[in-house]
């Protein structure tokens, strides 16, 4: 017996995601978070203020690795030019490969884990808004710490002024540190890696890479404890917001493509609504709701002409 499908319930193909429609959505989002730390600078006395009550929190709760970790990496060079190295380029490597990845290996998951990612990184544009934050490395060097970013500027392709090239550092907000977003991005990077990779060594690369990222951030003075916290929080609050994000995603797109569909669909019945649009109609055309001249005058008649003049075996009129 042959197979027959009820009309309406066939099977739709899922839409294929197509790398040129993606790569301009991401530099986009890209462009939004390196525009905000550039425009939303804040004020420098608030930024300042706002890193010493951080400072004073984490002492207060005996949570202040930030000076050991920095003395050790001032002191030990061949610990601190490497993180200084992974704290200015893995954040820009790591985290576009594994999309690239998940793109063309994992493209089932790809949807979900972007949606994520940007999802949090606007809203650490927000906290960047919200709270300017002067990192450690900035504050006054009573504080007791040592830039490294500049101590090995030497080292580096990154300036004294911040992890940005030569003569860029003016370029960029160093007030943005609170959240850490190289924390955050790690930590997208190591569940990802976690779910979607395999084997052991990229279960430990799940494991080392966030974890070392943090260390990086503090031993840098680039970032305090409550920083890489607040980095980590961002990271949980998008990635409960991704999945509305993309049902109203799901709903402009569904909006649009009826429209879309529906314009087209309406234009022919507009233009039969006119007829002749004004001309004339051609002998023998016949008109809506007009009856054919045959039909009142007999064949090979025409409107107006007499009986004797429609034919010779034409009825004569009643008298």
């Amino acid at each position: 017996m042959p197979h027959t499908e009820t009309p309406g319930t066939e099977a739709v193909p899922a839409t294929r995601m197509r790398w040129w429609t993606e790569l301009p959505l991401i530099l986009l989002v890209y462009a939004c978070y390196s525009a905000g730390r550039l425009v939303v600078r804040g004020d420098v006395s608030d930024a300042v203020d706002h890193g010493l009550a951080l400072l004073r929190i984490e002492k207060a709760l005996y949570l202040n690795a930030e000076h050991p970790l920095n003395r050790l990496f001032t002191r030990e060079p061949w610990i601190g030019i490497p993180a200084d190295f992974w704290y200015a380029s893995l954040h820009y490597l790591v985290t576009p490969a594994l999309l690239v990845w998940l793109f063309r290996s994992r493209a089932v998951h790809y949807r979900a884990a972007r949606t994520w990612l940007m999802t949090s990184t606007f809203i650490g544009l927000i906290g960047f808004t919200l709270l300017p934050t002067c990192p450690p490395r900035l504050l006054d060097p009573s504080h007791g710490f040592v830039d490294t970013m500049a101590y090995y500027s030497s080292w580096g392709w990154w300036g004294g002024e911040a992890s940005a090239p030569r003569g860029l550092g003016g370029m960029t907000n160093q007030y943005a540190a609170m959240p850490s977003l190289h924390v955050g991005w790690a930590l997208w990077c190591g569940v990802i890696l976690w779910k979607h990779g395999r084997g052991r060594w990229t279960r430990t690369a799940a494991v080392v890479y966030p974890l070392v990222t943090t260390i990086v951030v503090m031993g840098t003075a680039n970032h305090y404890f409550l920083d890489a916290l607040a980095g980590a929080a961002v990271m949980g609050a998008g990635l409960l917001l991704a999945p509305h994000v993309m049902r109203y995603a799901d709903v402009v797109k569904a909006r649009y493509r009826t429209a879309a569909v529906a314009a087209p669909a309406a234009s022919p019945a507009t233009d039969a609504m006119i007829v002749s649009a004004g001309c004339q109609t051609s002998a023998g055309e016949r008109i809506p709701r007009q009856r054919h001249p045959e039909s009142r005058y007999g064949p090979g008649a025409e409107p107006g002409a007499s009986p004797s003049e429609a034919g010779e075996g034409a009825p004569a009129p009643a008298r």
